[in-house]
């Protein structure tokens, strides 16, 4: 029987493929499920500042609404204050105490000093890592692109000089050069990149003249952008590689290792599949390695990597030239209907 066991951030997983985080955390039937189907970690949903700051913002408002109708009353409750992060974290803790395997806190934060502030109790919490979910949705026309990585590279400084854990970054790939901007958080010592977030986009419903945000799924073709990075990445830098987006069955793992992928993050496919899904992957992963007479995981890791592989344009752009020349085979793939 081949073995599936990975290590990612330094710590050792039973298998590649780990829960990402989702809303599926809120119910523990669920949670066991996805443990039981052979989940190797959980990453729980994202603690987001920017949500905290407007419920708190919105009990102010309630609390305060009927204040001062009568002249001698200047408050019709006492004073209360928003729960803040402490309910995030407690639901976080009955997960913890649930499952036999390791879970990693999610984090998004607004302001630089509450990156490190809401990493350090996580920290206090028990997590097995820190995952945190930087991206940039800009705003500003003439913010410079240099001062949107370097906040991000002082908050990292901020959080990995505070907490002990290990420290893994989950990007988007809307940088100018993912490549630069990877391999700088490398260097001030994260211990892992998880690639790429799946940002909800906007939709416009045009009946109702109204914006909308649809549930966004993943498709097979979303993991080929997160196939490439790992297999540029594989052997160039010391944290861990974890592929997102797309992954919806035991090819789609084996693909990922193949480029150079330490594990997967899947998400989609549970919404879609089940938790029970899980034990299918992994299954035909197994199969797969038996059929190719591996017997680990290290066997093949990065065998088709930018590093390993023998052709020279398979990670350029010239690849796309190559195809466009050949672009009438379409028609056999796509016949005319």
């Amino acid at each position: 029987m081949s073995s599936l066991k990975t290590n990612y951030l330094g710590i050792e997983l039973k298998n590649p493929i780990i829960v990402g985080a989702s809303n599926l955390v809120n119910d523990m039937d669920i949670v066991k499920k996805m443990e039981d189907a052979g989940a190797s970690a959980i990453v729980y949903k994202s603690l987001f500042e920017e949500q905290i700051q407007l419920e708190s913002f919105e009990l102010e408002e309630e609390l305060n609404a009927y204040n001062n109708i009568h002249a001698e009353m200047s408050s019709l409750f006492p004073e209360l204050q928003h729960a803040g992060p402490e309910e995030h974290l407690m639901k976080m803790e009955k997960l913890q105490k649930a499952v036999d395997i390791p879970v990693i806190g999610s984090l998004n934060a607004v302001f630089e000093p509450t990156w490190a502030e809401y990493a350090l109790e996580l920290e206090k919490l028990g997590v097995a890592a820190l995952e945190l979910n930087f991206y940039s949705v800009p705003k500003d026309f003439k913010k410079e692109e240099v001062d949107i990585i370097n906040e991000q590279l002082s908050v990292l400084k901020k959080v990995l000089s505070k907490v002990k854990i290990p420290v893994s970054v989950k990007l988007s790939p809307y940088y100018t050069n993912p490549l630069k901007a990877i391999t700088s958080m490398d260097e001030l010592g994260v211990d892992g990149f998880v690639l790429f977030n799946r940002l909800f986009q906007p939709d416009i419903d045009i009946e109702k003249e109204e914006m909308f945000f649809p549930y966004n799924l993943s498709s097979h073709e979303d993991n080929r952008l997160a196939l490439r990075y790992a297999g540029l990445l594989y052997g160039n830098i010391k944290g861990s590689v974890c592929s997102s987006r797309g992954i919806l069955d035991g090819k789609d793992v084996i693909k990922m290792i193949l480029a150079g992928a330490d594990c997967v993050q899947v998400v989609s496919t549970l919404y879609r599949n089940k938790p029970e899904h899980i034990k299918t992957m992994l299954t035909s992963v197994e199969e797969w390695m038996d059929k190719k007479a591996y017997n680990e995981l290290a066997d093949f890791r990065g065998k088709l990597s930018k590093k390993n592989s023998n052709d020279p344009f398979a990670y350029k752009r010239a690849q796309y030239v190559d195809i466009l020349m050949k672009s009438d085979t379409i028609f056999n793939i796509y016949p005319k209907g």
